[in-house]
């Protein structure tokens, strides 16, 4: 039987392409990837931003750094990028980072830079949805007091 190829985050994996430079690495995520086909991204260096970067949050359509820069060129950049891997190898489902201004599903940051959550996707997330592919959020593989880290 083939496997379930899926799209994962890359820092739940443990690859340190988080914002800060390390990574969310998932132990149940890690579990999932031993059991399937998998391909890792990190949207924002696919998009072109280097690791560590400064945080951002998504502010209306745009993605602001805490530093006030407009890095939503990147964030889209990265999504079409990985929309692209999507596709070319007909993945239906992604696994990604929770809350992320790039892989957040159901809710992100606010913008504020305040850990204040708000409705909404990511800029991945959302174009990855709009395709037809799932969107997992990370948070169903974690307890749920470690829901709000």
């Amino acid at each position: 039987m083939e496997k379930e190829k899926i799209l994962v985050s890359a820092c739940l994996a443990g690859v340190d392409c988080k914002y800060n430079g390390g990574n969310n690495e998932n132990e149940k995520i890690i579990e999932l990837i031993k059991n399937n086909d998998v391909i890792l991204v990190c949207p924002e260096q696919l998009g072109g931003l280097s690791t560590p970067r400064d945080p951002a949050e998504n502010i209306n359509d745009k993605v602001i750094t805490d530093k006030g820069k407009d890095v939503t060129k990147e964030f889209d950049k990265g999504a079409e990028e990985v929309l692209k891997l999507a596709k070319k190898f007909n993945i239906k489902k992604a696994i990604l980072k929770s809350r992320s201004p790039s892989c957040g599903k159901g809710k992100i940051y606010d913008g504020t830079f305040s850990g204040k959550k708000i409705d909404g996707n990511g800029k991945t997330a959302e174009l990855l949805i709009k395709n037809g592919i799932e969107v997992i959020s990370s948070d169903i593989f974690i307890k749920s007091e470690e829901c709000d880290k």
